[in-house]
């Protein structure tokens, strides 16, 4: 049997393979498809595909979206979207002036703990990409203002991280909303990384769904079998489909293997079947 992977990072974000090494990646693999979700940008999605096209492997075009629900950072994947149209595309635009507001805010945070960092500072170690968190914290590493990615983020830049800013302007509603609009499928992305109650996890599914959200991300690298148990059984009582993926950044993440997570993930093609029902754009 073969199987998916519907959330992977390329370095057109903050992963560290370029579109064309992740298929390469991905036959290695033996996928028969993957999503390339990079964070606010579609722009590695032509690479890939073209790439693919040299193969039997078949590119998903997908974007992951940033969004703050009482001030947590919450992503939304949007899987099967027409990546093309001009409508996203400024849509994206906006999402982009949103996160470089942010980012800026961050930068300025910094300087207040004696940590020099700018987006010209982060241009010229990693190119001109889309700068993420993660982003940040391997800058951190590099200049030695932290020993550990990790220590990053539960210093400076997690959730409750001395320089950390929610992001702004960009409700959960509009997120939604940008991925339907493009003809994709709205979907919660990693739902137990937001340490949510069980009570509160399910009372912001919910309301997600009540304003479009059509599924969760159940299969994922990090989630035991009870916790992909519980989150199909949440899918099912909120009549939610669920998507699976491995959240692939390459060394950025060096224990997330592509389509395998930390070993065990195994999405299999139905799953992907059910998106594609969904997707206004695929029945076009």
């Amino acid at each position: 049997m073969k199987y998916i992977d519907l959330h992977v990072h390329s370095t057109k974000s903050d992963g560290s393979y370029t579109p064309s090494e992740l298929v390469a990646e991905a036959v290695k693999q033996g996928l028969a498809f993957f999503a390339l979700t990079d964070h606010d940008t579609i722009t590695g999605i032509d690479e890939a595909i073209a790439a693919a096209q040299k193969t039997a492997l078949t590119v998903i075009p997908g974007v992951e979206l940033s969004t703050s629900y009482h001030g947590k950072d919450i992503h939304m994947l949007g899987l099967c979207l027409d990546y093309k149209n001009t409508t996203f595309q400024k849509q994206l635009n906006y999402y982009m002036e949103s996160r470089d507001a942010r980012n800026e805010k961050i930068y300025s945070l910094f300087k207040e703990y004696g940590i020099e960092i700018s987006k010209k500072s982060m241009k010229e170690m990693f190119g001109d990409v889309v700068y993420t968190r993660a982003h940040m914290a391997r800058y951190l590493l590099n200049k030695g203002y932290t020993t550990s990615i990790n220590g990053a983020f539960s210093n400076y830049i997690g959730d409750h991280g001395s320089c950390y800013v929610p992001r702004e302007n960009i409700t959960p509603k509009q997120t939604i909303e940008c991925i339907l609009d493009t003809g994709g499928v709205p979907i919660l992305a990693h739902p137990l990384l937001y340490n949510l109650s069980k009570e509160n996890l399910e009372n912001m599914v919910k309301e997600f769904k009540g304003i479009g959200m059509l599924g969760i991300e159940a299969m994922y690298s990090t989630h035991t079998p009870s916790d992909e148990n519980a989150l199909r059984l949440l899918a099912g009582k909120l009549d939610l489909i669920i998507s699976g993926g491995s959240d692939f950044h390459g060394v950025n993440r060096p224990n997330v293997a592509l389509g395998k997570g930390k070993g065990n993930l195994k999405v299999p093609m139905s799953i992907l079947d059910t998106i594609k029902s969904m997707s206004t754009f695929m029945q076009r």
